[in-house]
């Protein structure tokens, strides 16, 4: 039977009462306590979303993964972008990554955990990803990792896992995800919510739902942590599990009992969203940044570049183009993707927002809300690196300083920072809204100092866009 459309209010209320005394300060020093470095591979920047004082790197040389763990930080970011990517130059991503950081773990005496993380509406190279990861972190003699844990809860968008079916919540109303517009995603689109079945249809058989174990809510919210842990000692042979949370505290618990696992030996890797990785790092909830927090000057004027196509973006674009403050800059995607005019586009659009910037204006640079696609995964993610490339081309081409600098959408994002922005090492502030990270440039970028806010596609109400240029101007 397929999960339906559930009341969020009349389905929350009846799950038991969460576990009644918070976690963290246990957590901070189970982490202490076990000295080792969580590295998150971020397949697009938006997984940034949760956490604060934390770097980001967009390399992963031998000689930057050593740099990192010689201070022996309690988490870093690798940026690497690869939902953008086919599967196969993902998972060679994903093998030198993995490879890099055994042996530069190896060299600085700094043991690691890795998540693997990914979208919370369940896009993305899941398993090729964390399969090849898997192969590249383990020694020549070391054992096999013990189970790979799939926790897609991210609170702030509300993405809520229960009795194993990811709901995705839309007003007051929690939809299955496979319902939603993510599941028709051109090159990562599924069927299922019932995750286990989601994990079947992924592997495409390999791992039947049957295999496939789960850390429920009931476990969760009545037995505790200790609970927790004595299931994850089953685990062998990276058996999939599957983790249902609906609040940070319900994480508090999982990740407390995941820590006392570890502690005891067993080995996992995670693919996860966002919430997981705040409450793994032991961070508490903080404020979010406003002007002021960020040192904007005042009239210096702000840059929106938006290349997500997802339904909610759209609205979001609408609803800022209709300030009368915004200096609405259109590209033709048409235009892009054809090699007689795209250098005339890219200069229009350049030339345009130059001149606005100059006077301190709010300029949108917003790809046309038709969307193209190819005819497989393939050639739709092709398609998406050419139109990303020439947003890149007309960040990079400008002359005029912004303000402050908002990408929409995962790929936009992570290739306008990598690319436009020549980052290298940025660090991230903390949040503008719920769920929308602002990182700081390194000194090495084009902008140094540049707040820079990493926007996903998925997240936010329709006023979302007009709110952070209302709170940084």
């Amino acid at each position: 039977m397929n999960p339906t459309r559930q009341s969020r209010a009349t389905l929350l209320a009846s799950l038991p009462p969460e576990w009644p005394t918070t976690l963290l300060p246990q957590i901070r020093a189970q982490i202490q306590a076990v000295g080792r470095t969580l590295v998150v591979l971020d397949d697009d920047p938006t997984g940034t979303q949760t956490v604060y004082d934390v770097p980001v790197l967009t390399t992963w040389t031998l000689d930057a993964l050593q740099a990192e763990l010689a201070h022996a930080p309690p988490v870093f970011y690798i940026l690497t972008n690869s939902r953008s990517l086919p599967l196969a130059q993902a998972q060679a991503m994903n093998r030198e990554i993995g490879t890099n950081l055994r042996q530069a773990a190896q060299q600085t005496g700094r043991a690691v955990a890795v998540v693997s993380r990914s979208d919370s509406t369940l896009r993305g190279h899941y398993p090729g990803e964390v399969d090849a990861l898997a192969a590249s972190l383990r020694g020549p003699d070391e054992p096999e990792f013990d189970g790979d844990l799939i926790i897609p809860f991210f609170l702030e968008g509300g993405r809520l896992t229960i009795d194993d079916v990811h709901y995705v919540a839309e007003g007051y109303d929690l939809i299955p995800a496979a319902e939603t517009p993510f599941a028709r995603d051109a090159a990562f689109g599924y069927t299922h919510s019932h995750l286990p079945a989601w994990v079947e249809e992924k592997t495409e058989g390999r791992v039947p739902a049957t295999q496939v174990a789960a850390i429920s809510l009931q476990t969760l919210r009545t037995q505790g942590p200790d609970a927790v842990t004595a299931q994850l000692l089953t685990l062998r042979a990276r058996q999939p599990c599957v983790v249902n949370a609906v609040t940070l505290r319900d994480m508090e618990v999982f990740v407390a009992g995941l820590l006392g696992a570890e502690a005891q030996g067993k080995r996992f890797l995670y693919r996860t969203a966002a919430s997981f990785v705040q409450i793994r790092a032991g961070l508490e909830t903080q404020p979010l940044l406003d002007a002021a927090a960020l040192e904007i000057a005042p009239g210096s004027g702000g840059l929106f570049v938006v290349g997500s196509h997802v339904p909610k973006t759209t609205g979001q674009v609408n609803a800022l183009l209709a300030q009368k403050q915004v200096h609405a800059l259109e590209v033709d995607v048409a235009r892009l993707l054809d090699d007689a005019t795209q250098a005339a586009e890219i200069a229009r659009v350049i030339a345009a927002a130059d001149t606005h910037l100059a006077q301190g204006a709010v300029v949108v640079i917003y790809t046309s809300r038709t969307l193209i696609t190819g005819d497989d995964a393939d050639s739709s993610l092709a398609i998406g690196q050419r139109v990303s490339a020439g947003l890149v081309a007309m960040v990079r081409g400008l002359h005029t300083r912004p303000g402050y600098l908002v990408a929409k959408g995962g790929i936009t994002s992570s290739d306008i920072a990598t690319q436009a922005l020549n980052v290298q090492r940025a660090m991230v502030a903390g949040q503008i809204l719920p769920g929308v990270p602002v990182w700081r440039t390194g000194a090495e970028s084009r902008f140094p100092g540049l707040p820079y806010i990493v926007f996903p596609g998925n997240v936010g109400d329709d006023q979302a866009l007009v709110t952070i240029m209302h709170n940084l101007s």
